[in-house]
């Protein structure tokens, strides 16, 4: 039983406590959702399937519109010897504003051999006084994939709240089966401290994206770090990023934009690229809200 749902009774009066669970197994020539349970306020929809490939695209439906103070949400995902799974949500996840108690989501997701996992939820918008905490931790066995996309808003732009938002902390952990480890963490109080911001002040978005994989020939790096490159660099002023080798098998790309637009844009072609480069795949066009 996943920690989170030990603790319900006692949370319950803070706020909602809600756990998605979901195994994949392939299954011929499709990945399929072998099992699952979740409880509010996740809504589970089964897979739907949007190329020949076989992948099972899954959204992440939380009907309440997002997060609320005292708020503890988990997903756990395990993905099976050959699995494809790409999981997105239909809209921006949204933190709303709270006068004490933080909201939190916790993310754990393991890939067995041969499998692969994209991961791609739109943007999360903490709201001005919110305060939101996300840990994600990734296992990837040996010959196992993952693409993991992660983006920030400095809050509702269109309502000048800039990085107004009371905290924000974000960890993502990446095992490999060598034992290898990636770790990005961040930790926002512009509430506290607003010269901490530094280069971010100047953007309001702000995103992370890992692909991972010891499957992968070490040769196929080069034109993929290139590719993704070459795609930040003619994104214009708007957009500023880079791309580095972490310590596990793979790239690591880190930027800062100043318009959902653009955001977005960087997006849909650096996922484009990887998919490509290294899958022979489209990126897939998901239903948004």
């Amino acid at each position: 039983m996943p920690p989170l749902l030990a603790n319900q009774s006692a949370m319950a009066e803070i706020g909602r406590v809600g756990c998605l669970d979901l195994q994949y197994r392939r299954e011929g020539l499709r990945t399929i959702l072998a099992t699952s349970r979740c409880s509010t306020p996740w809504h589970l929809f089964p897979p739907a399937y949007l190329d020949d490939s076989g992948c099972a695209f899954t959204s992440l439906v939380n009907p309440s519109g997002g997060f609320v103070a005292g708020d503890h949400l988990s997903i756990h995902a395990a993905l099976e010897e050959g699995a494809h799974v790409v999981m997105s949500t239909p809209s921006a996840n949204r933190v709303y504003r709270s006068l004490g108690e933080e909201s939190r989501q916790f993310v754990t997701i393991s890939v067995a051999p041969g499998a692969l996992v994209e991961w791609f939820p739109e943007v999360t918008i903490p709201f001005a006084g919110s305060r939101f905490a996300q840990t994600m931790a990734i296992t990837l066995a040996k010959g196992a994939t993952a693409l993991i996309w992660d983006s920030l808003a400095s809050g509702r732009v269109a309502r000048g709240e800039r990085w107004a938002f009371s905290s924000l902390r974000n960890e993502i952990h990446v095992t490999t089966a060598s034992g290898a480890r990636l770790l990005e963490r961040y930790d926002v109080r512009p509430e506290q401290d607003s010269d901490s911001l530094g280069l971010l002040s100047a953007y309001d978005y702000v995103a992370s994206f890992f692909v991972m994989s010891d499957a992968i020939d070490p040769e196929r790096w080069p034109a993929v770090r290139d590719r993704v490159s070459g795609i930040l660099g003619s994104l214009g002023p708007d957009l500023l990023g880079g791309v580095t080798e972490p310590p596990v098998p793979g790239l690591a790309v880190k930027l800062v934009a100043r318009s959902a637009e653009v955001l977005g844009r960087a997006r849909e072609l650096v996922w484009e690229a990887t998919r490509g480069e290294l899958f022979g795949l489209e990126r897939p066009a998901l239903r948004q809200y």
